[in-house]
Parts: C-alpha cells; sequence; structure tokens
C-alpha cells in the first residue's frame, strides 16, 4: 500500500503541474492528443452524448467543458446530458431518448450501474458504441475508463483523515449512490487502510447515502452528528459533500473538532478551506475525463479499438498511460489523474 501511495503521489504531483499548465489557454493542454480522432475535410462528425448523473452541479459542469473543448478539437457533434436531478430511472430514460435519435456513441457516468446495464446493453444492440466512467463493475460497455485505481484513492482520503483526527475517535462516510461502485469502492479502500494504520478509529454507522445533493449531505450529516455526537470525522466520497460538510462545521462551530477528508472541488469548498472549516479535497479533473471517454468513443468508432489498451496515451493530464489492473477484464481502464488540495495550494486550480 505504501508503495501505491507513493505512486499515486507522483502521479499526483505531475497532473498539478500538467494542470497548471493548461490554464493559459483553456480547460485542457490537448497540444499532445492525437489528431487522427478530428472529423476530415470530407468527413462525416460522429455525433456522441454524455450522460452525467446529475446536471447542474459544478462537477459535471466541468465535465462539460471538456466535452466542449473536445467538440471544439476535433469537429465532432459531442454534446452533454443529464437528469436535473441524480435519479437512476430519470438517466436511464434519457439513454433510451439517445437510443431513439440514432446517435453514434453514449458516453456514461451511472448513477446507479445496475439501473443502466439493461439499457446500454441495448444500445449496443444497435450498434452504438458505449464508454463509461466511474462505473468499474459495468458489463455492457464498449470500454470502462477510470481516473485512478479507485482503492488507492479511498486510502489516500483515510490517510490525510486520520492524521487530523489524530488517529483516533468516530467518523462517517458518504456516498452519492450505494450502487455507485467507483465511490464505494473509495469508501472500501479507505475503511481497509484506516483498519491497518489507524485501528482507533471507528466507522460507527452505514455508509450515507446523499444522492450527490450538498443540502442532503448537510442535512444526513446533521443527522448523524445528532445521533452520534462523539464524531469527530467526515469522509466524503461524492462531491457535494465538501459543500455540505463545510457548512455544518461552518454552522454549528465545530472548527478544530470535526474533520472532513473528501472529494470536493475548489469553486464548491474553496469558501470552507480559506476558513479554515475543512482542511482538505481530493479530485480528478472532470474535464479530462470527459474528453477522454469521449476520445475513446471515436476510436471505436474509427475500428481503432485494438489500440485501447494497457500503455496507452490519451495525451491529457493523468491519462498518459492507462493501466488495466485485470488482465481479465482487458476493457476496464485507469488513469493516475488525482490531486490533493488544502489551503496552501487551492489557488492553483480555477474550478
Amino acid at each position: 500500500m505504501l508503495k501505491l501511495l507513493s505512486s499515486a503521489a507522483v502521479a499526483a504531483l505531475a497532473l498539478t503541474v500538467s494542470l497548471g499548465a493548461a490554464r493559459a489557454e483553456g480547460p485542457l493542454d490537448t497540444s499532445k492528443v492525437t489528431k487522427d480522432i478530428r472529423v476530415s475535410a470530407t468527413g462525416k462528425a460522429y455525433t456522441i452524448a454524455t450522460v452525467v448523473k446529475v446536471d447542474g452541479i459544478a462537477w459535471f459542469d466541468r465535465m462539460r467543458e471538456g466535452v466542449k473543448q473536445f467538440k471544439a478539437d476535433t469537429g465532432q457533434d459531442a454534446y452533454e446530458v443529464g437528469p436535473s436531478q441524480a435519479d437512476a430511472a430519470a438517466q436511464v430514460e434519457i439513454i433510451e431518448n439517445l437510443i431513439a435519435q440514432g446517435v453514434d456513441a453514449i458516453c456514461v457516468v451511472p448513477f446507479s450501474v445496475e439501473a443502466v446495464e439493461p439499457v446500454l446493453k441495448k444500445a449496443r444492440d444497435r450498434g452504438i458504441v458505449v464508454i463509461s466512467h466511474e462505473a468499474s463493475n459495468i458489463q455492457n460497455v464498449d470500454f470502462d475508463i477510470e481516473a485512478f485505481d479507485n482503492k488507492a484513492y479511498g486510502a489516500m482520503l483515510m490517510q490525510k483523515l486520520g492524521q487530523q483526527m489524530g488517529g483516533k475517535g468516530d467518523y462517517v462516510a458518504t456516498v452519492g449512490s450505494l450502487t455507485s461502485k467507483s465511490q464505494n469502492e473509495w469508501i472500501d479502500g479507505a475503511v481497509e487502510y484506516q483498519k491497518q494504520h489507524f485501528p482507533d478509529m471507528k466507522l460507527v454507522t452505514g455508509r450515507l447515502e446523499t444522492y450527490d445533493d450538498a443540502n442532503q449531505d448537510y442535512n444526513k450529516l446533521k443527522e448523524a452528528l445528532t445521533t452520534y455526537p462523539k464524531v469527530t470525522g467526515i469522509l466524503g466520497a461524492p462531491m457535494p459533500t465538501s459543500a455540505g460538510a463545510g457548512r455544518l462545521i461552518a454552522e454549528r462551530n465545530l472548527k478544530g473538532k470535526v474533520f472532513f477528508s473528501g472529494t470536493g472541488l475548489v469553486s464548491v469548498a474553496g469558501q470552507y478551506i480559506k476558513n479554515g472549516d475543512i482542511d482538505y479535497i481530493q479530485f480528478w479533473d472532470p474535464a479530462a475525463a470527459g474528453y477522454a471517454m469521449d476520445e475513446l468513443a471515436v476510436m471505436v468508432l474509427q475500428k481503432k479499438g485494438a489500440q485501447i489498451k494497457a500503455g496507452l496515451d490519451l495525451g491529457l493530464p493523468g491519462y498518459t498511460d492507462l493501466k488495466v489492473p485485470d488482465p481479465s477484464r482487458p476493457n476496464i481502464l485507469y488513469g493516475s489523474g488525482w490531486v490533493g488540495v488544502n489551503a496552501a495550494n487551492m489557488k492553483d486550480y480555477n474550478f
């Protein structure tokens, strides 16, 4: 595990440098992306729809920037859609509509992998290419691309939370959905790390399901702190938990008494980091993930799926040397693209 975290730290540093360089010219530095995915002068653009968990939150607003940049860079007809609330049935309905429209490819960040499996099978049966993200257990896709090793990501979150808590005390954990595979793998990795390195810490209740909504996070955490008054740690898998936890800690004057470590964005959690209500967030760039999914979709549509394998360089920060952790599932790919942010480096990120 220590070796894994050390490698991840190196990757995170590299991503930090790359992201810093990218902001001079736009959301992403795509100068190293292969030109083969562009529409030729006489070619027809592919229609590629990216379906996200929920539209209108900062995380997927940032992903939309990557999708828009992909469209601008390549000429492909790429766009993003999603339900107004995190709802599995609503996401399935959107995918059904895209199938009816006859899009060439669907890129999806599933709210519930189990819920979308049948409709994604239907899409593939109709000849539609399917690429997923945050869905490492998914079956009915051409390829799934993860930003990193999920358990290592969670272990780093716990390493930071354990340090803040002095290695002891009660904590709670949130997930957007109990069926969100990647987020639950982060918590799995965190709990495993806690049991090994911080045996005096304790997860006091089951995972709080917050539906990727900051108000739900706030309310669920408020209830948890009332039920378990000895809680001094919050481990947040979904991005909105950073806002919900920060708000709760600020309102209740719990700075230095209750600690947070979890996924977040500076645009969402920055005020709480600046004020010292929370100390640490971790994330990857949703814009890069959106762009990477679109890249893979075009490669499959161009019949270049055989090139999508371990070692592939997509030319994007965090996706320059893709890994295949499980040889029995060669279509599940991992990058190395997370960063950790605190008050010292939050100024380096503008999203």
